[in-house]
């Protein structure tokens, strides 16, 4: 097995069990009450997005490697107590913490990871390899979830037992992937002053802020909001499950896709992403506006390749602006930006006794549409690179597609 292949295997396994628990919620509805439940699915947040940003400095700092190995652990750990915490809110919040450490821990380092060992594989391999970890763990963990909560015993239980020993299968095989951290245990500090330029570039900011939170906003507003707006009959769990697995998995089928993009740079990914995205928050209109189930598939589709894209052209573009030593802190800075995403299906939620969600869809896929031209507009701009200092290796060139060809690291 090639080497990014285990750690791709490692970040599927973590975003597996993080996202296991979405088609759970309706088996928890049925002891607990809505706001509890919800709160409970919120409460990964709130381990992951500091997550993210600590543990990329540690991987900076220690090597992938020594991060990513507890990462495991904790991922199966918080599978360990979820399965073992029945109706108790604490246990099962303790669980989703967990959950959120270790997705948070692993989502940047990992991203890193797989494209410092994709050297074989051209120009934004890397970042196409790590969507498509991420999204296909993203869409199996509910997907089986959901289908053993719907037809076999202990609904509470059998999923979590399922995601156990796909960790014991997949951590020996990531344990000892190599480590691509030239010299672990070196000060930080000029690592944390190099994001700070990277974050500040104008491509950053004009083409990666903007987009970064429709990654998960589109594939949220999928999987989260439409099964309960447009209920599928006699289904339950599964037709959640199925929405989600169906979201996730077209941002993983994507991927072809986005690599003959690829040879556009970034910038056709992300057009192509976005006029996806434009067409699915139109298609989750009008099927909850009519209650038509049998729109669900197209729009989970088309809002599931609109995550995938935007995933690779956001990733594509932390990598032509990051340097080697830059990559994980930058990485996650950008998660942190998608999962901002989240907060658009509460937002839709919380508005719907004002707004028709079905006019809060409309809106959010004109907005999609606005950043189309928006993006788009002016050239590339060149970074400059002040000298590093001794801490960190020298520059390097573009590691990943560019947005055109006056916009190359």
């Amino acid at each position: 097995m090639r080497s990014w292949m285990r750690v791709a295997l490692a970040v599927f396994g973590v975003a597996w069990g993080a996202n296991q628990f979405a088609p759970l919620l309706l088996v928890y509805r049925e002891h607990l009450s809505e706001a509890v439940v919800t709160a409970l699915f919120g409460s990964y947040a709130i381990g992951l997005i500091p997550a993210l940003l600590v543990a990329a400095s540690c991987s900076d700092r220690f090597g992938r490697r020594r991060v990513m190995r507890p990462v495991l652990l904790l991922s199966a750990a918080a599978s360990m107590v979820l399965l073992a915490a029945g109706d108790s809110v604490p246990v099962l919040a303790a669980g989703r913490l967990l959950a959120g450490v270790a997705s948070g821990a692993a989502f940047g380092p990992g991203s890193a990871w797989i494209k410092e060992l994709s050297a074989d594989g051209g120009p934004g391999a890397g970042a196409r390899r790590a969507a498509l970890a991420l999204s296909a763990g993203f869409g199996g963990g509910p997907l089986v979830a959901a289908a053993l909560a719907q037809w076999l015993p202990a609904p509470d239980v059998l999923p979590y037992v399922v995601h156990l020993l796909l960790m014991a299968t997949i951590a020996p095989l990531a344990w000892f992937a190599p480590e691509t951290v030239a010299s672990p245990g070196k000060a930080p500090g000029a690592r944390r002053i190099a994001w700070g330029a990277t974050l500040r570039h104008p491509e950053f900011l004009r083409r990666v802020v903007p987009t970064a939170p429709l990654v998960f906003g589109a594939a949220t507003v999928s999987f989260a909001l439409l099964p309960s707006l447009v209920p599928v009959p006699s289904l339950g769990i599964a037709a959640g499950g199925g929405i989600a697995g169906l979201t996730l998995g077209s941002g993983a089928a994507v991927q072809p896709l986005a690599r003959r993009l690829a040879r556009r740079g970034s910038a056709g990914i992300r057009t192509v992403g976005l006029v996806t995205g434009t067409a699915g928050f139109a298609l989750a209109a009008a099927a909850v506006d009519g209650k038509q189930p049998f729109l669900l598939p197209p729009a989970a589709v088309a809002l599931g390749g609109c995550y995938g894209l935007l995933l690779v052209a956001g990733l594509s573009r932390v990598e032509a602006l990051g340097a080697p030593e830059e990559l994980a802190g930058v990485a996650a800075v950008f998660y942190c930006l998608t999962y901002l995403g989240l907060l658009l299906p509460y937002a839709v939620s919380a508005v719907a006794g004002a707004v028709p969600p079905a006019v809060s869809l409309l809106a959010a896929g004109a907005v999609t549409a606005v950043l189309i031209p928006v993006t788009a507009a002016g050239g590339g701009v060149p970074r400059t690179r002040a000298a590093p200092s001794s801490s960190i290796g020298p520059p390097s060139a573009a590691l990943g597609t560019a947005d055109d060809s006056s916009a190359q690291s």
